[in-house]
């Protein structure tokens, strides 16, 4: 699962990486609550192996997609989906814990890989109630993948493509 986005080493639209900016093109993908990602009961996500960012407890189980990109990997087992912006920053949206092991159950996907999409379009429904009845959590870490640092503007209950809830510095 690691290094699926480095099949293309081409930078584009990298933010600078001096100055931290304010997430007006990133939308919440998901009604729920926003937490640390030092929070997630899982050290691939905890402890940032992965790279930095966030987690949700979900509402509901839509997901839209928090930015204008590309879909870049859309993994078998429909838990989790990677995306590319317009501006360069790699998102792995990955829902729930150790939900590969429920092998697509409980996931309807709603593009594949290769699809433009744009913020605030529905990318992925899963059914709530069966994750959290299936794993051991229904935690959704939200992960830039490509060493953008994030700064959480906010934590608590987020409205699911509201803006602002974060900001971002790289550090390449």
């Amino acid at each position: 699962m690691f290094g699926f986005f480095k099949k293309k080493n081409k930078k584009v639209n990298q933010p600078n990486k001096n100055t931290s900016q304010s997430g007006p093109d990133f939308v919440m993908p998901i009604d729920g609550e926003i937490i640390p990602i030092t929070d997630i009961e899982d050290p691939v996500f905890s402890q940032k192996m992965m790279g930095d960012g966030f987690g949700i407890i979900p509402e509901n189980g839509s997901v839209v997609s928090p930015v204008d990109g590309e879909i870049v990997n859309v993994f078998q087992t429909k838990h989790a989906i990677g995306i590319k912006s317009n501006q360069g920053s790699e998102i792995l949206i990955h829902v729930g814990l150790d939900t590969v092991n429920l092998k697509g159950k409980g996931f309807t996907v709603l593009v594949t890989d290769g699809d433009k999409v744009s913020k605030g379009q529905e990318i992925l429904k899963f059914d709530l109630e069966f994750i959290k009845e299936n794993a051991p959590s229904s935690v959704v870490p939200v992960v830039f993948t490509d060493n953008t640092k994030i700064n959480l503007i906010r934590t608590g209950h987020t409205k699911q493509g509201e803006s602002n809830i974060l900001s971002f510095e790289s550090n390449q």
